[in-house]
């Protein structure tokens, strides 16, 4: 099946970068925000994004306004009925994601793949909401989705031949370097990288370094773009302390129960970038 229009539900920066990738590559885009401000900002949000790309001569302006013009902002879910993939990229918890499918099931065409762009939960019980899900499956961008190359597709035990093929194709049309992968918390990337990023928390709470060594460390011992503090901090450290709570429940993984220096600091809403402050202060810069 050939996807033409798609379907985003989920106001943040990951829904509006889907939105941007999606629509560059020809895509009709439907964005769903529960508020009318929500869609709003996404859609501003896109404009100042595209804006930027004229000002460097990425894009010229004919490019921007036809994107754009692919783009709407919306809030009645009803609006994503005649979609072929709608995707979602709402918060990180199960039951709120399960509801939001069976919602979707409701509404959308029988033709219409459901996917979710969860980092960790499990795609099957998200599926197991629906009457199709044989056509549920996992689409997983990275944030920032217009940056970063790789998407994850992800098989559920009851996803089909044929949503997969759809789903890849979808990505690679947008660009996208795309792997399979089976419904398994944290997937290849997250599944590997927050041992790491996770036991770098525990080694400053013990005192082996600073912060700012161990980042400097990772990056000119390892040829990272980022230390792992530095890149819990743009991640979310509540996002980040979901991820590994999710990974210690499925495999029991002693590299994957959070540290507690991360917990505290959850609890003290010192969640990285987006709050101003985390293992590092954004305040001031």
């Amino acid at each position: 099946m050939a996807v033409e229009r798609i379907g985003i539900v989920g106001s943040g920066i990951m829904g509006s970068g889907v939105a941007e990738v999606a629509a560059k590559a020809g895509h009709t885009v439907v964005l769903r925000s529960r508020t009318q401000a929500g869609a709003d900002a996404m859609v501003a949000g896109l404009e100042k994004s595209l804006a930027k790309q004229v000002e460097r001569n990425k894009i010229d302006d004919a490019e921007r306004t036809a994107v754009l013009g692919r783009v709407r902002g919306v809030t009645d879910l009803g609006e994503l009925a005649d979609c072929d993939l709608v995707l979602e990229s709402i918060v990180e918890d199960l039951a709120t994601k399960q509801a939001l499918f069976n919602e979707l099931d409701r509404i959308c065409a029988e033709h219409t793949i459901l996917a979710t762009n969860t980092s960790t939960l499990p795609v099957v019980e998200m599926a197991m909401e629906t009457s199709r899900p044989d056509r549920v499956c996992g689409v997983h961008f990275f944030n920032p989705a217009p940056a970063m190359p790789l998407v994850e597709i992800v098989r559920a035990l009851t996803t089909s031949e044929a949503t997969l093929t759809t789903a890849r194709d979808f990505a690679e049309r947008c660009g996208k370097t795309v792997v399979d992968v089976k419904d398994q918390a944290g997937f290849i990337v997250n599944a590997l990288l927050f041992p790491y990023l996770n036991n770098a928390v525990k080694m400053l709470d013990e005192g082996v370094a600073t912060r700012e060594d161990i980042d400097a460390a990772m990056k000119g011992g390892c040829n990272f773009p980022m230390g792992p503090l530095e890149l819990l901090d743009l991640v979310g450290l509540d996002t980040s302390l979901s991820i590994l709570e999710a990974l210690y429940a499925e495999f029991k993984d002693p590299n994957y129960a959070p540290a507690p220096l991360l917990k505290r600091m959850v609890s003290a809403r010192r969640l990285g970038r987006k709050t101003g402050e985390g293992f590092y202060d954004y305040t001031k810069k």
